[in-house]
C-alpha cells in the first residue's frame, strides 16, 4: 500500500465555540489547512509542534501506550480539534510530535467523519458512501 495523503483543514475548537457564542469575530478562529498523511495503524491524530502552535492549542503531558499504537508514548496531548474534510467535520485532540512535519490522521479521526481509505484507489472516501451514518438527528 502506498502512502495515502488528504487534504484537511484543522480548526481550534475553543476559537470556534468563542466564534458562535459571539465572543470573537469569525475571522479570529485560528485554522490552518494541511496535506494530511492517512494512516490507518495509528489510532490518533497527531501534529507537530509548531503546528500546535499555529493553532493556539493547549496541550498537557501524558503517557499513555494505548493512544498511539505504537509502544510507550511520553509526551503532550492537545485540547480538541475539529478536522474539516470536504462537506464533513468531526472532532478529536491530538499528539503532539516535537520533531514532527507531517499531521497523521489515525482511526480516532477517520470514524470521528466516518472515513476509510478505498485499497483499490488509495483515497479517502465516506465509510457509508456519500451519506455520513454516525450523525444522530
Amino acid at each position: 500500500m502506498s502512502e495515502v495523503r488528504t487534504e484537511i483543514t484543522l480548526v481550534n475548537l475553543g476559537d470556534a465555540v468563542k466564534a458562535r457564542d459571539g465572543i470573537i469575530p469569525e475571522s479570529e478562529v485560528r485554522r490552518l489547512t494541511v496535506n494530511a498523511v492517512v494512516d490507518t495503524g495509528v489510532h490518533t491524530m497527531t501534529i507537530s509542534e509548531a503546528t500546535r502552535e499555529k493553532l493556539g492549542l493547549e496541550a498537557e503531558e501524558t503517557s499513555n501506550s494505548a493512544a498511539t499504537g505504537w509502544g510507550a508514548f511520553h509526551g503532550q496531548v492537545t485540547d480538541w480539534i475539529k478536522i474539516c474534510w470536504k462537506d464533513r467535520d468531526g472532532c478529536c485532540d491530538a499528539l503532539v510530535l516535537p520533531d514532527g512535519e507531517d499531521i497523521i490522521m489515525g482511526q480516532f479521526a477517520l470514524l470521528a467523519l466516518d472515513l476509510k481509505v478505498d485499497p483499490d484507489t488509495q483515497q479517502v472516501v465516506g465509510a457509508h458512501g456519500d451519506k455520513r451514518w454516525n450523525v444522530v438527528k
